[in-house]
C-alpha cells in the first residue's frame, strides 16, 4: 500500500509540473496576448466539458467497490457500461456546445478571432470522454498508482503537443493538445479495459432497486461539478469581457499557486477517494474519520509554513517563469491565489467525502454558496481592478465555502460515530 501511494504521488506530482510547463511554454512562445487567447479557449473548453458532462466517474467508483464487495459482477458490468454511454454522451453534448459557441464568439470577445481555435477545441472532450472510466476500472482494482503515472503520461503529450504547435500560433497549440488529448486517452483505455477484465466474467444484469440510486448519485454529482466550474474557469471567461483582454492571462497565470496545491493534494484525495469508499462500504467508519483527522491536521500545518513563504516570493517567481510583465501585473493577484489554494488544500476531503457516504448533494449546497459569491464579486471586482479583483473574488468566495464546510463536517462526523458498522 505504501509503495502504492508513492508512485501515485510521483505520478500526480511529476503531471503537475509538466502541466506547468505547459503554460510556460505556451506563455513564452505564444506572448501575452497570443496566450490570453489560448487560455481563453481552454477556459471556454474546459466550462462546457463540466457543464454538458454527466458526472458518472463518482457513482462508477462508489457503486462500483459496493458491487465488488458483495461480488454482483453483473450489476458491475452494467454500471461500466452505463458509464461508458454517459460519458461519450457528454463529450459529445459538450463538443456541441463548443461548436455553437465558436461562430458566436466574435460577439463575446470582439477583434480576437477565436472561431478556430474554438473550432479545434471542441473535439477535446470527445476525446477524453473514455478517460474517467477507464480510470474508474483501474481504482476498483486498487491501482490507483496506474491512475496517478497515466496523469503524467497524458500531461506529457500535452506538453509536447501544445509546444510544437504553439510555434505556429494559437490554432496549431489546440491541435496539438486535441493530438495529444486522443493518444493518451487510448493509452489508459487499454490499461483500464484490461484492468476490467480482471473481474469476474459475468453476463450484465439491471441495476434493479439501484438505478434510481445511481441516477441520483449521477445528476447530483454533475450539478455539483458544473457549479465547481462556475469559479476558476468561468473567471478566465470573464475577465476578458469584464476587463482588459490581457488581464485573462494575468489571471490565469495568477492561479499557478492554485495548480501547485490542488496537485499537492491530488494523490491523498486520490488514496481518500478509494481507500475511504472502501472502507465506508465495509463498514469501518472509525478509519474513514481517522484519515480525514489525520489529512486536515497534516495540510494545515503544511500551509502554515508554506504560505508565508509564497507570499513572500511570490513577486520574483512571476518574474522568473513568465517574464517581467507578469511580476508587474499578476504578482498582487497570485498572492490572493495562494492563500485561496491553502485553503481549498486543507479543505480537499470535501471533494471526496460525500462520495464516500453517497452523499454528493452536499457538493451542491456548498459549491452553489461558492458560486453564489464568486460571479458577482468578480464582475465588480475584476471591472475595478482586474486579474487582482479576480483573485480576490476567488478567495471572498473560497472563505464562505470553506465557513459552509466547517459546519456540515461537525454534523457529518456526529452521524458517523452514531452509525453501525
Amino acid at each position: 500500500m505504501l509503495g502504492r501511494r508513492s508512485v501515485t504521488a510521483a505520478g500526480v506530482y511529476t503531471a503537475t509540473v509538466l502541466g506547468f510547463a505547459t503554460s510556460v511554454v505556451a506563455t513564452r512562445v505564444l506572448g501575452a496576448g497570443g496566450y490570453a487567447r489560448y487560455a481563453t479557449v481552454m477556459a471556454a473548453v474546459g466550462f462546457f466539458q463540466l457543464l454538458l458532462d454527466l458526472t458518472i466517474d463518482e457513482a462508477l467508483i462508489k457503486y462500483g467497490f459496493r458491487y465488488t464487495t458483495t461480488e454482483d459482477w453483473g450489476r458491475l458490468r452494467r454500471l461500466f457500461a452505463v458509464a461508458l454511454g454517459v460519458k461519450v454522451s457528454g463529450g459529445a453534448l459538450g463538443m456541441v456546445g463548443l461548436l455553437v459557441l465558436a461562430p458566436l464568439s466574435s460577439l463575446v470577445w470582439p477583434h480576437q478571432h477565436l472561431a478556430w481555435p474554438l473550432l479545434v477545441g471542441a473535439f477535446v472532450p470527445l476525446a477524453q470522454a473514455a478517460e474517467g472510466v477507464a480510470g474508474g476500472a483501474l481504482i476498483l482494482r486498487g491501482r490507483y498508482d496506474v491512475r496517478g503515472a497515466f496523469y503524467a503520461v497524458a500531461m506529457a503529450l500535452r506538453l509536447a503537443g501544445t509546444g510544437v504547435g504553439a510555434v505556429w500560433g494559437v490554432t496549431a497549440a489546440l491541435l496539438g493538445l486535441l493530438a495529444a488529448q486522443v493518444v493518451a486517452t487510448a493509452a489508459i483505455s487499454a490499461a483500464g479495459l484490461a484492468a476490467f477484465r480482471r473481474f469476474p466474467a459475468r453476463a450484465a444484469v439491471p441495476l434493479g432497486d439501484d438505478g434510481r440510486d445511481v441516477r441520483n448519485f449521477v445528476v447530483q454529482s454533475t450539478v455539483a461539478s458544473s457549479v465547481t466550474s462556475a469559479r476558476g474557469i468561468l473567471g478566465t471567461m470573464l475577465i476578458g469581457v469584464v476587463a482588459p483582454f490581457r488581464q485573462a492571462a494575468y489571471f490565469r497565470n495568477a492561479q499557478a499557486p492554485l495548480t501547485a496545491f490542488g496537485a499537492l493534494s491530488a494523490p491523498a484525495r486520490l488514496v481518500l477517494l478509494a481507500e475511504q469508499t472502501s472502507d465506508f462500504e465495509r463498514g469501518d467508519r472509525a478509519r474513514v474519520l481517522r484519515m480525514l483527522r489525520r489529512y486536515i491536521a497534516g495540510t494545515t500545518v503544511a500551509m502554515a509554513v508554506a504560505v508565508p513563504a509564497g507570499w513572500v516570493l511570490m513577486p520574483w517567481l512571476m518574474g522568473v517563469v513568465y517574464g517581467r510583465v507578469y511580476r508587474v501585473h499578476a504578482a498582487d493577484a497570485g498572492r490572493l491565489v495562494l492563500v485561496t489554494g491553502a485553503l481549498q488544500l486543507i479543505y480537499g476531503w470535501s471533494k471526496t467525502l460525500p462520495v464516500t457516504i453517497g452523499r454528493p448533494g452536499l457538493r451542491i449546497v456548498t459549491h452553489g454558496v461558492e458560486a453564489l459569491v464568486f460571479v458577482p464579486a468578480l464582475v465588480v471586482f475584476a471591472a475595478l481592478w482586474g486579474a487582482t479583483g479576480g483573485a480576490a473574488a476567488l478567495l471572498v468566495s473560497t472563505i464562505a465555502f470553506c465557513a459552509v464546510w466547517t459546519v456540515l463536517l461537525a454534523r457529518i462526523r456526529r452521524d458517523l460515530r452514531r452509525a453501525p458498522s
